[in-house]
């Protein structure tokens, strides 16, 4: 079994790249739910959302998100009534929210609802929310007076922008894993973190006591990817949010958040001369190329780090 530590658009193109690599062995995801919002009395999860779409080959590639293909007469029509249409929402893609809030609506979990639509789009793996109970990522964005605001309109209304000075998630303290989230940690002969945003994506899935118990106990068995290439983040704003939290903004940053759970760190080529530092730090470093601009670096990607951890198993 592997198991993948997951956010949204990095960890379903690793996903994507290790569903076609020919692995022969049951694969888990477990998904960040700090993300999700409640809309037009809609529940959306927008990273389990886009690993389903990514894996169907449903996502629009361009954006890395939502539909390919998709109209939004839905929220051109609210926007003629007057209600707030800052958080796009196509109109194939409102169809997956309301099937979701009939059957939590009706009693199911988010776990249960979740593997309805893994069926329903025949996808190869396991999807897991890290917990069905409510978590929700805080930004306290800077400002005059500073805000507090929810992930969403941190992240899409406010396009990211404001200058991120603390990050908070309501209800960790409540918070149980899924079922099956410690079961397949524990089973995995590997774990391996997605390059995503290691404080707005993983951590939300760290705030919970059993799965961080957990990962301490595997540690061994325990990579991370990391988003931080050549200074920068692939994608969004990791890159200025570990500056500003204190972090490098490098592949030393994400380590310094991920290192009590993870034994071996995955970098990009062009961050070798980081390696040394890592590896004095107590990981072991797989130096590769982390860009996924393509299906065959996709797979190259999961076959280089699945092979790593087997040959130091």
């Amino acid at each position: 079994m592997i198991t993948v530590l997951c956010g949204g658009v990095g960890a379903a193109k690793f996903l994507e790249g290790l569903t076609h690599a020919n692995v022969d062995e049951e694969i888990v995801a477990v998904v960040n739910v700090g993300d999700d919002e409640e809309m037009y009395g809609l529940h959306i999860s927008p990273d389990i959302d886009t690993i389903i779409y990514t894996l169907a080959d449903l996502v629009d590639r361009e954006r890395g998100w939502g539909i390919k293909g998709e109209s939004y007469q839905s929220l051109d029509r609210l926007k003629e009534l007057g209600a707030p249409t800052w958080f796009t929402l196509g109109d194939r893609d409102i169809g997956l929210h309301l099937f979701r809030r009939h059957l939590l609506d009706s009693g199911h979990t988010l776990s249960e609802v979740t593997a309805q639509l893994t069926e329903r789009h025949n996808l190869p793996i396991e999807i897991l929310p890290s917990t069905n109970q409510r978590l929700r990522t805080m930004i306290l964005a800077e400002g005059d007076p500073d805000e507090l605001l929810t992930f969403q309109r941190y992240f899409v209304e406010r396009r990211h922008q404001p200058t991120v000075k603390g990050i908070f998630f309501t209800g960790s303290e409540k918070a149980k894993p899924a079922p099956g989230v410690v079961e397949a940690i524990e089973a995995s002969r590997v774990v391996i973190i997605a390059p995503s945003n290691p404080l707005l994506s993983i951590a939300p899935i760290l705030s919970i006591s059993q799965i961080r118990d957990a990962l301490e106990k595997e540690r061994g068995k325990t990579v991370a990817i990391s988003p931080i290439v050549g200074g920068r983040a692939i994608k969004g704003p990791a890159d200025r949010i570990l500056e500003s939290l204190g972090y490098p903004i490098s592949p030393e940053g994400a380590a310094k958040v991920l290192a009590p759970y993870i034994s071996t760190m995955v970098i990009d080529s062009v961050d070798f001369d980081l390696a040394k530092g890592l590896e004095d730090s107590g990981l072991r470093v797989v130096v590769t190329n982390t860009i996924m601009d393509g299906l065959e670096a996709k797979i190259d990607l999961a076959k280089r780090v699945l092979s790593e951890m087997k040959a130091h198993s």
